[in-house]
């Protein structure tokens, strides 16, 4: 078919309104020029530098011998969906029962299928700042409205509960963050997180989606889950998966607990999309939630050794604002007071994506900006690489931003 100005597309307005991933999309640059040749360090991906787990990998192995080869059901393995309920009820506090687990391709299905089944055109979506990628562009697709409000650097990257309060209108049916964040690695401490509970108290019928993926990537506290607070489990989806905790960002396994109806309605919406998850994934997903977490919180140690040592680094950085990370694998300052200044060659850096673009095409790091957050004065950087990698990164980006006039 020929286009003509009548038809200049064949494509939705769905799709043409989607934004690309800036992580995926600045990961890619570097690709680009890595195969030119160029010793490009890639700090953008959020994904552990870690291998699974060996015993985790042998019981995907021993999976396939074992035939598990066939259509799983829709929801998951009963066995799984069991390991996640106990799960939920061990670590977390939750009382969600197996018939409450739904098994998805990755937390982000477990994040769009909710969305899907309870954003209706024009509801209003709060939504956490700085939020994660993914979050406004799925709320879009489903005809809903994000509303973003954010916590800046100086308050730890969290909005208070008065903050979101004040957004609240009519419309509003859905809370939507991460805890811990990303791209902040922010945590709630235990006061704030009540005073986020009495504040939904007051708005009964505002549902929560808590994305809890990074809840074992952890360097203070204990994780807490909203759902667990007296009152809360009836109206809060948990979203959780085996990508960050376990190393297993390939295996694509992602999970959620629900409200009965909730879950059912994921259940029929997953059905009509891509059906059951990967059968070889949920075998080894099995034995991941059984089994010892002793490989996990020694990741989760040798990420917070990484942390520090990038922390000194940034800190030496004049005009940098650092926050410190009490959580996940990125870090996330504000880089503010470089922005408008001038590059060797005269171009002017006015956002941060610019200066991530000259800092990869210049310096050879690839970082993600901070306007795919929800916070244009910062930038991401993932401290998921190799010591040594890190440390260079840390020199390169330290002599890009010195270079700046």
């Amino acid at each position: 078919m020929a286009l003509t100005t009548a038809h200049p597309s064949l494509l939705s307005q769905r799709i043409l309104a989607l934004e690309e991933s800036q992580t995926i999309a600045m990961a890619k640059r570097g690709r680009e020029l890595a195969a030119q040749g160029k010793d490009v360090i890639n700090l953008s991906f959020g994904e552990p530098d870690f291998e699974t787990p060996v015993h985790i990998r042998e019981a995907a192995k021993q999976a396939i011998d074992d035939g598990w080869s066939h259509y799983p059901p829709v929801a998951g393995y009963p066995e799984l969906r069991k390991a996640v309920s106990d799960k939920f009820k061990n670590e977390n506090g939750l009382a969600y029962t197996p018939e409450q687990v739904v098994v998805s391709t990755g937390a982000k299905q477990s994040i769009a299928n909710a969305l899907l089944c309870l954003v209706n055109p024009g509801d209003e979506v709060l939504v956490l700042g700085p939020y994660w990628v993914s979050y406004l562009e799925l709320v879009k697709l489903c005809e809903g409205v994000p509303v973003v409000v954010s916590g800046t650097v100086d308050q730890g990257f969290k909005p208070t509960a008065a903050q979101l309060e004040a957004a609240i209108t009519s419309r509003t049916k859905l809370l939507l963050y991460s805890a811990p964040s990303n791209p902040a690695g922010a945590v709630f401490a235990p006061a704030e997180m009540q005073e986020l509970v009495e504040m939904l108290h007051r708005h009964p019928q505002i549902v929560v989606i808590a994305d809890e993926i990074y809840e074992h990537i952890l360097f203070e506290g204990k994780h807490q889950s909203i759902g667990a607070y007296p009152g809360m489990i009836d109206r809060t989806v948990t979203v959780n998966g085996l990508s960050k905790a376990f190393a297993m960002t390939g295996y694509r396994l992602g999970y959620m607990g629900a409200p009965l109806e909730i879950a059912k309605a994921c259940d029929k919406m997953q059905g009509q999309i891509t059906s059951g998850a990967n059968s070889v994934a949920q075998r080894a997903a099995i034995t991941a939630l059984t089994t010892s977490l002793a490989p996990t919180l020694e990741m989760s140690r040798r990420f917070r050794i990484r942390r520090d040592a990038c922390v000194a680094a940034l800190q030496q950085i004049s005009g940098l604002k650092v926050y410190v990370p009490h959580a996940a694998f990125y870090l996330f300052p504000d880089v503010s007071a470089y922005l408008g200044k001038s590059t060797p060659g005269g171009d002017k850096v006015e956002t941060s994506l610019d200066l991530c673009l000259y800092l990869l095409q210049h310096f050879y790091i690839s970082l993600v900006p901070g306007e795919a957050f929800g916070d244009p004065r910062c930038i991401r950087l993932s401290f998921a690489a190799e010591d040594g990698m890190l440390a260079k990164a840390m020199e390169r980006f330290a002599a890009g931003l010195a270079s700046l006039r």
